[in-house]
């Protein structure tokens, strides 16, 4: 993924309201499930996920195949 649309991905992503959680694919195959907007830290085309237990996972732009979620924000009522 081109480090532009890497970041302006998972910027939308994070910044939904209210927040829904996205997965974010590496071309390893590998699956890392954003839960929490706030797990989540990216700049220059790297991003650090830290998990719920603590776990931190670290990944750059050119290591996603995908994000996937919705994408939609919600609609006032």
């Amino acid at each position: 993924m081109v480090a532009e649309n890497f970041t302006r991905t998972l910027r939308a992503f994070t910044k939904l309201t209210p927040f829904k959680s996205f997965t974010v694919e590496l071309v390893s195959g590998d699956r890392i499930q954003v839960d929490h907007p706030e797990a989540l830290v990216f700049r220059g085309g790297v991003a650090v996920f830290i998990s719920a237990d603590g776990t931190p996972t670290i990944f750059d732009h050119e290591g996603v195949a995908q994000v996937t979620g919705e994408t939609e924000r919600a609609a006032s009522a």
